[in-house]
């Protein structure tokens, strides 16, 4: 099994993200294992994404249970209108997300594969992520465990979009991406780019 990671998605009332990313600066200061905090750019809006890695899923739960009763979670109570918060299992070849800057724009794709899609996927993704990683690396690929599954959630990080729009141009014309078969595994796709907060180990 790969690394454990927690993603929790805020979503808040429109205009109010840098209030609420100003007040996440101080709390999530002390939170264990952070590596990401962004907010959305393009795609589904006024979300922000907490990424924190971490391998202790009673730990994880116990902190979930806290910031459920706090009653103000995560300090952003007056702004919230929507959380989820779920745990992912990277695929077990690739390595932990380390804090750095590998940015600023990140890509996150969220897909719904069919039942018995996972483990070709995973075999798909072992075969083919060697040659997509020469165009430009992946920053994890991981299946949630809890909440709606089987959902897939993949990251790119990319210098600007104009970047991403060149670089998955040549992956896809070089026959390196996307896996061959791997979209008959799918039932669903969300794109999103992220950009990162100021306060943000992945920036």
């Amino acid at each position: 099994m790969g690394p454990q990671y927690d993603v929790t998605i805020i979503t808040v009332r429109p205009g109010t993200h840098p209030q609420a990313l100003a007040v996440l600066k101080d709390t999530l200061r002390n939170s264990p294992g952070l590596l990401a905090c962004w907010y959305s750019e393009i795609g589904v809006l006024n979300q922000i994404l907490i990424l924190r890695g971490g391998d202790d899923v009673n730990a994880a739960m116990a902190s979930h249970m806290q910031t459920l009763s706090s009653g103000n979670p995560f300090g952003v109570g007056e702004w919230l209108v929507g959380m989820t918060m779920d745990i992912y299992v990277a695929f077990d070849f690739l390595p932990p997300i380390k804090p750095g800057k590998l940015g600023p724009c990140y890509e996150v794709r969220t897909y719904v594969l069919k039942s018995a899609g996972l483990n070709p996927t995973i075999d798909l993704w072992r075969k083919s992520v060697p040659g997509r990683s020469k165009v430009s690396p992946v920053l994890t690929a991981m299946t949630s465990v809890t909440g709606a599954v089987t959902r897939f959630m993949h990251i790119w990080p990319y210098s600007s979009l104009d970047e991403r729009a060149r670089l998955r141009s040549k992956a896809v014309n070089d026959g390196t991406w996307p896996p061959p078969g791997g979209p008959s595994y799918l039932t669903a796709m969300q794109n999103d780019i992220y950009l990162p907060a100021e306060f943000s180990p992945l920036h």
